[in-house]
């Protein structure tokens, strides 16, 4: 059974007695499942840094053979098949006791739907890699219908509305964000009395922003993380280490 860092037993004391926990994701939670990060040292973008030529908006509307390079990247990418591990199966059992308040991730994998929390509850400020949208119309539709076209032969498949460009329903580097998706996760922050940022760095704005908009409103922060992170000033509780680790044995 996991156990707590020594001394970190006033954190899962803080966790246990709330009635509304915040959780916000990052990319580290989703490392166990086989989804590597984009700058580790086994990054998506480190072991292929022309992969992030893709997430740049004005080359990927700009340059054919980015997008059609980014098709053929998406048949494999690893979100179709990774399974959710033990921390999202943690944030789960915070749903279940009746305590989340709000799951805002910077993940766009859809694991914590896949592991079983309310999709109501959760706020995906950078989208979802499961659908496709059109740049010119905005047309929306599972990802799997243009992966099936790319299969079939396609290289760039066009939006079947209107013929414009497609891509993931993710946000792109250069390209705004939901201005009512990032208003939904700075207010059920402002509204928590624990806010536990798990797997994320917290350099990466405006989502980095709940946790000081958390804490000013009288939150409890909770950082979980395998590393120091840019808001650890903030934080009444560090975890440092294995999150598959801690975050069970915290909820536990």
């Amino acid at each position: 059974m996991p156990s707590l860092p020594v001394g970190h037993g006033a954190a899962r004391e803080a966790l246990a007695k709330a009635s509304r926990v915040v959780v916000l994701t990052g990319a580290g939670i989703s490392t166990d499942s086989g989804i590597p990060d984009f700058r580790g040292p086994n990054g998506l973008w480190t072991k292929n840094p022309a992969t992030e030529k893709a997430s740049n908006l004005q080359h990927y509307l700009n340059e054919p053979e980015v997008r059609q390079a980014a098709w053929q990247n998406r048949l494999t990418t690893p979100a179709w098949t990774a399974q959710p591990n033990r921390g999202h199966a943690a944030i789960v059992e915070i749903e279940q006791r009746g305590q989340l308040h709000g799951l805002i991730t910077q993940n766009i994998d859809g694991l914590h739907q896949k592991a079983g929390n309310d999709p109501a509850k959760v706020i995906e400020v950078h989208g979802t890699v499961w659908f496709t949208r059109c740049w010119e119309c905005k047309d929306q539709r599972p990802m799997e219908q243009s992966l099936e076209r790319v299969r079939a032969g396609e290289i760039d498949p066009s939006c079947l509305a209107c013929g414009g460009i497609l891509k993931s329903d993710t946000i792109s580097f250069g390209q705004a964000l939901v201005p009512e998706v990032i208003d939904r996760a700075l207010q059920v922050s402002e509204e928590s009395d624990v806010l536990l940022a798990v797997g994320s760095t917290l350099s990466v704005f405006p989502a980095a922003n709940c946790v000081p908009r958390a804490k000013a409103n009288g939150a409890t922060v909770i950082i979980v993380n395998g590393d120091e992170t840019g808001m650890d000033r903030y934080g009444d509780h560090l975890l440092v280490g294995q999150i598959g680790e801690i975050l069970p044995a915290l909820v536990r």
